[in-house]
């Protein structure tokens, strides 16, 4: 089954197109075209809208198709909310409560239903899945989904936390019960996606029972250029005291804090590389970010009853070795101890950095979105079709 897998940024269309064999699995050779479509709707771009870009993509996968088809195509939607807890197959009432959901990520579910519009207008016989970014932490308890806000704030509003990066969460929380060799039902852990945007996640038989990001991607860890946890009244000062509107705090906040904030750096490596020279700024982001997010760790050693495994995973996750050491060197009182030469070895598979006398294993392993949302798009397309539902759906 061809399956392409899209990712609608509000100025961006990612596109990739995987191969799976007749058990959903990837084949030998799974991806066999990719690419990113930018600027779409921007005051100087020649790409005015997602339908643009999708005759883009078309054109694009022309020649590398040869004649082949897409079986069906899987989108990454950002906000779920409470109505989606699983994917879904598009209908135009899906695509409809997806826009009704823009209000909780307005930078993301507007240009998410706009390409599954345009998919269909496009291609109206391909069946689509929407695969959410919240649909994994739906399993969360009330006790951590829960603000001490008034009820109305929730029941009117919908002010609680839900959580982001499920996909990856999900997916590398099997890869890691499966590495260390414990069923998933059994597996209590922590998953780190650490990227530009950063997320942990506390597993507790195999599912969320807690996440750092809330009602918007902004709440938690310190992030390239997001803020992560403050005091909510540093807000309400700045608009009372200092006349910054919303709009003003809020793209602070979101573009301009986090690393950036701090060092003046949003890359990683180019914080760490500051770091080693000397450079004050990029000192105190490592130290932030680094004790923000072993505080996270420790709290979520006890939200889970004791982990089993602590993965570290995405961009920064996988790649930075000099950041898992800063992290895992705050959590020796944990019992946790590494192999500083493991820690330096990089590959495409998943691995373990833990010393053998570790009390909790350390593992590194990567994450693949895409692979995930195809898989998913498989199961849900073939589940329909069992029940006897047409193409197009």
């Amino acid at each position: 089954m061809l399956i392409l897998v899209i990712n609608s940024g509000s100025s961006s269309l990612k596109y990739q197109v995987r191969e799976l064999d007749e058990t959903g699995a990837d084949t030998e050779k799974p991806v066999l075209a990719e690419g990113i479509i930018e600027r779409i709707g921007q005051p100087d771009s020649e790409i005015s809208d997602h339908a643009q870009a999708l005759d883009i993509v078309s054109g694009q996968l022309e020649d590398v198709l040869d004649g082949r088809t897409i079986d069906a195509a899987g989108h990454r939607v950002v906000h779920g909310g409470e109505r989606f807890q699983a994917p879904a197959l598009v209908t135009n009432e899906v695509i409809r409560a997806i826009d009704a959901l823009a209000p909780l990520a307005p930078l993301h579910n507007p240009p998410s239903a706009a390409g599954l519009r345009a998919m269909r207008e496009k291609w109206p016989d391909i069946p689509q899945v929407v695969v959410f970014d919240t649909s994994f932490h739906t399993s969360m308890p009330a006790e951590a989904w829960r603000y001490a806000v008034p009820e109305s704030w929730y029941t009117d509003y919908g002010i609680r936390r839900y959580g982001f990066h499920g996909t990856s969460h999900d997916l590398v929380t099997g890869l890691t019960a499966e590495l260390i060799g414990v069923p998933r039902h059994n597996f209590n852990g922590i998953i780190l996606h650490l990227g530009n945007g950063a997320s942990a996640t506390a597993i507790r038989g195999g599912r969320s029972v807690d996440t750092s990001m809330g009602y918007t991607p902004l709440a938690g860890l310190v992030m390239g250029t997001r803020s992560g946890d403050l005091d909510p009244s540093i807000v309400t000062h700045l608009m009372t005291s200092h006349g910054f509107t919303a709009q003003e705090v809020d793209r602070v906040l979101n573009n301009e804090s986090g690393l950036y904030g701090i060092s003046g750096h949003t890359d990683m490596r180019e914080v760490l590389h500051a770091a080693d020279a000397g450079h004050r700024g990029s000192q105190a982001a490592l130290d932030v970010a680094t004790y923000r997010l072993a505080k996270y760790i420790g709290g979520y050693h006890i939200a889970v009853g004791g982990a089993q495994a602590i993965t570290f995973t995405a961009g920064i996750g996988e790649n930075s070795a000099p950041f898992r050491a800063r992290v895992l060197d705050r959590l020796e009182v944990l019992g946790i101890t590494y192999d500083h030469e493991l820690n330096l070895v990089t590959g495409s598979e998943p691995r373990l950095i833990s010393a053998e006398d570790s009390a909790i294993k350390v593992a590194v392993i990567p994450t693949n979105e895409e692979m995930a949302i195809a898989q998913k798009t498989y199961q849900v397309v073939n589940a329909a079709q069992a029940w006897g539902q047409g193409p197009g759906f």
